[in-house]
Order: C-alpha cells, then structure tokens, then sequence
C-alpha cells in the first residue's frame, strides 16, 4: 500500500516538476539573453491565468479558445515591456533593471487585484472525466493535461533554439553580445524575442496551475517558488533549468510522503528542496548545468 502510494507521490512530483522547468526554462531565456533575473515571473503566470479564466467567464469561450488568446496577449506583453519600459535601460546598471523588474511584479500584482479582486476563482469543468486511471491510480485529467502542454512547451522551445535562424541568433547573443552584433545580429530584437516567449511559457504555466488549483493572488508566488529549481540546475542552462525543476518537484512530494508517514514534522515539503539546493551548491556553485565563469584579477 505505501509503495503505491510513494508511486503515487513521485509521479505527481514528476507532473509538478515538468510545470516547474517550464517556468524555471523562462526564467533562463531572459538571463541568457540579457543578464536579467526577472522577479516579474511570477506576475506573468498571474496575468496569463488571470486573462484565461477572464475570457471562459465571461465570454464563454472554449478553452482552448482563450487559451490561444492567452498565448496572443502574452506575447504582445512581453513584448511592450521590454520595448517600452527596459530597452531605454540598455547599458545602465544591472541592478537598475532588477529593480526596475521587481516594481514590475509589484504593479502588476496590484493591477491583478484591482480589476479581478482577491477572492480565489475556480476555472468552469475543461474535461467531461474528471480523473483517469493510469497503473491502477487515479490522476485528475487536467494533471495529466499540464504535463503533456509542458512536454509540448519544452519541446518546442528546443526546436526553436537548436533548429532556427532566431535560436541561432538567440544563442549568439547569450554568448557575447557585442560579438553578436558585429555579425549582424540585432540584440534589441533578440531581448524583445526572449521577453515575449519567457511570457507566452510562463502565462501557459498560469493557465495549467490555476486550472488545477484556482486563481488567486497567490499564484504569483509559483515564480519566487522556481527559484531553487533554477539556481539547482545552473542559471544559464535551458537544460539546467527543465531537470532543476523536475528534481525539485520530485523532492517536494518525496518529502511530502516521508514526513507524512514516517517524521510527522508537518513542514519538510516546503523546506527539503532548499536543504538539497544547499549541499548541491556546495560541491557544485554554479549549478549541476551551470557554466563555471573563472575571473581573473
């Protein structure tokens, strides 16, 4: 019985943790591009999920409707944000643009709240069979949907960087900007391009939790939750960053299960990731994928 249910555990934390290197995938994009943390990620989960359940509510659309719309108007956000609000910034301080992101996320929590208020929202029923029965265990269906649209995400995001002109130009510009642009790449319009996807990968995330677990201002804190995942894996390392958040979420429900059936400590889910992230670090500081960069002075 508890080997199912151990099964049980780490197939969900197999789930959660493709949702986690999705995100943690963003997350990277834009740091390989620009050299930017963005601790606005967790808001772009927010809007996408927010504009998705908007769209079904009202409008009673399809999901897959509003879903695409979704992927629409992330796209054009990110996009707006890095033309309008960073692109001017190009060439300052590194941490004038980390600031100037963490206002990002704090204006764009508080624009969530007041057009759709605080109270948590269900998405309407997307599947007619709530479950499926996979092995002998039940999994709710659209458990099973976010796993198949990260798949799917992680997919085509390495297509897009290993097999086309803009991937090329993508890895180019993650490797030396100025060497970039003196081969005619334009890194004004790789920034915009990596903006744009790391919205697009994050609102579709958004769209997956919330309909798993609702939408409420708190969801914004999956962004802040990725974090282990992507210093774990290396933050410059797509790689990195997609088994980074499949390790973290494994370990979550792993923990989950041990400290339910065996410690009772009530709290290890949330803190046994950071305990392994530490003894990670210290064998290896700049991630299991990470590049190490030597300085000399």
């Amino acid at each position: 019985m508890k080997t199912q249910l151990l099964l049980q555990f780490l197939l969900n934390g197999l789930i959660v943790g493709t949702l986690y290197g999705m995100v943690a995938m963003a997350f990277v994009l834009i740091y390989k591009a620009s050299k930017i943390v963005n601790f606005a990620q967790g808001e772009f989960l927010l809007v996408g999920a927010w504009t998705c359940w908007w769209l079904l509510a009202q409008f009673n659309l399809p999901f897959y409707v509003g879903f695409l719309i979704v992927m629409v108007v992330m796209t054009l956000l990110g996009l707006l944000i890095q033309v309008v609000i960073l692109r001017p910034l190009i060439g300052q301080p590194i941490i004038s643009v980390i600031m100037v992101t963490i206002g990002l996320s704090v204006f764009m929590q508080a624009m969530m709240k007041w057009i759709f208020g605080t109270d948590p929202k269900s998405f309407k029923p997307i599947f007619d069979r709530k479950t499926v029965e996979i092995a002998g265990m039940n999994f709710e269906t659209v458990y099973i949907m976010s796993a198949v649209l990260a798949v799917i995400s992680m997919a085509s995001f390495a297509y897009l960087f290993k097999a086309t002109k803009i991937g090329l130009a993508m890895r180019a510009t993650a490797f030396n900007q100025q060497v970039a642009s003196s081969l005619g790449v334009s890194v004004k319009r790789i920034f915009a391009v990596s903006w744009a996807i790391s919205a697009v990968v994050s609102g579709v995330a958004g769209i997956v939790v919330g309909a798993v677990n609702g939408v409420s201002a708190g969801l914004s804190s999956f962004g802040l939750k990725v974090f282990p995942a992507v210093i774990l894996g290396g933050f410059d390392s797509i790689v990195g960053a997609v088994v980074g958040g499949i390790l973290i979420g494994v370990l979550e429900n792993l923990a989950e299960f041990v400290d339910g059936q065996y410690l009772q400590w009530g709290n290890l889910y949330s803190i046994a990731p950071f305990y392994v992230l530490v003894l990670v670090l210290m064998i290896k500081p700049y991630g299991l994928f990470g590049t190490r960069d030597i300085e000399r002075v």
